[in-house]
């Protein structure tokens, strides 16, 4: 019977190590969904520019759209954490449906297969992103689930293992689209 003190204690170890390096694995998991946005986002923020420039020189009257674009690229390049990055990134979202709309009304814009490929790839780009941010907030969902669950929360709360944030999304994207079919 000498023995069962040492098996205790040895089980002890293997529980606090095992949810140790749980936590750990679930932590890096939605810190890797966070950098995977973070690719996709890249490539966004890659054709943009292009896209601009193709547009640019027929629509001369839309200038104030396409410097929209331009200044919302540029605050989601710089917004950091995941609650400045939903939001700037909303503000891109919405600016890129307003170029959109406003292609709409330039038949030889619209004609234009170099646009019609950037708008093709950024459709694409979107739907990855979409994909990813769900990915994300899966993980961030498992992880928060674990530190904040009976016993795991014990070492998580020893070891600093903070809750993560969601990527929301805005007011904006939760309205719903009107349909003027006049």
């Amino acid at each position: 019977m000498s023995w069962i003190p040492g098996v205790a204690v040895f089980v002890a170890i293997a529980w606090f190590v095992a949810s140790y390096n749980g936590l750990v694995r679930l932590r890096n998991q939605f810190r890797n969904a966070w950098h995977q946005i973070d690719v996709q986002l890249k490539r966004r923020y890659d054709l943009i520019p292009n896209l601009v420039e193709v547009v640019k020189d027929y629509m001369s009257y839309e200038q104030e759209t396409l410097k929209k674009v331009i200044e919302a690229r540029g605050a989601a390049l710089s917004a950091r954490g995941a609650a400045a990055q939903a939001k700037a990134e909303n503000v891109l979202t919405e600016s890129l449906k307003s170029l959109f709309a406003v292609v709409e009304n330039y038949p030889e814009l619209k004609a234009d297969q170099r646009v019609a490929s950037l708008q093709e790839e950024l459709t694409t780009t979107e739907n990855k992103i979409s994909f990813a941010r769900q990915f994300y907030n899966d993980s961030v969902m498992t992880y928060n689930n674990k530190i904040q669950s009976i016993p795991s929360n014990f070492i998580a709360s020893v070891f600093n293992f903070p809750a993560a944030d969601y990527f929301q999304a805005g007011e904006e994207s939760r309205a719903v689209p009107k349909a003027d079919l006049r």
